[in-house]
């Protein structure tokens, strides 16, 4: 068996363990792509510590979905991607309705931070912040295929079966998100990353499989 035969075997096996609920083949899930999880959670979210949630929530949504993944297939990073998409529009919902609760509170006392731990990481949250404000700018679909395919690296084909959209969509929307942000944000602060597109990607229209996140 190749390398390539040996790497489908090996992928079938353990969709076929998470399917039939084995916690051994779920942390061999969790281990392989909870980086990536936390990466698209931080960066849609801009907080480490919601990143942190998204990744919980992702992977008990993943748990509660496992009978809807299918015999075959490749990596099921993009599904978790897909997840951990939906999750972190619900806690965007979620903090919506939380601040605009605190909002209607007397402001607290101000206490001084004095928590030097986290100063290296002011200066990169200062600057997602940034980013941040501009990809509020942009509709939602617009922010996730930035997420999925600049910060995560998934090609147009990948994004649209974690997204359940065609191939088409997420090509309109990136090239829509990157025209409005190269207005917004700074020179040098643009989201980076991404991979380039292979040709011939616009006939591969993908449908929402089982596998689906809604």
């Amino acid at each position: 068996m190749g390398t390539s035969g040996q790497q489908r075997y090996m992928e079938a096996n353990l969709r076929a363990r998470i399917r039939a609920g084995d916690p051994d083949a779920f942390g061999v899930l969790f281990n392989e792509h909870a980086r990536a999880v936390y990466n698209l959670g931080f960066r849609l979210t801009a907080n480490w510590s919601a990143a942190e949630e998204v990744v919980s929530l992702t992977f008990l949504e993943a748990w509660r979905k496992r009978d809807r993944i299918e015999p075959g297939g490749g990596s099921l990073q993009p599904w978790l991607l897909g997840i951990a998409v939906n999750v972190s529009r619900n806690m965007a919902r979620a903090d919506r309705r939380y601040q605009l609760a605190m909002s209607r509170l007397p402001p607290p006392p101000l206490v001084t931070d004095f928590a030097e731990d986290v100063a290296g990481r002011l200066d990169d949250t200062a600057q997602l912040k940034e980013v941040g404000r501009a990809l509020a700018a942009l509709r939602r679909g617009e922010r996730e295929v930035i997420a999925l395919c600049v910060w995560s690296e998934l090609d147009y084909a990948t994004a649209a079966r974690a997204l359940g959209i065609p191939v088409g969509t997420v090509r309109s929307r990136l090239s829509r998100a990157r025209r409005k942000l190269s207005k917004l944000v700074p020179a040098g602060r643009e989201p980076a990353g991404g991979r380039e597109q292979v040709p011939g990607e616009r006939k591969n229209a993908a449908r929402p499989t089982s596998e689906g996140t809604s």
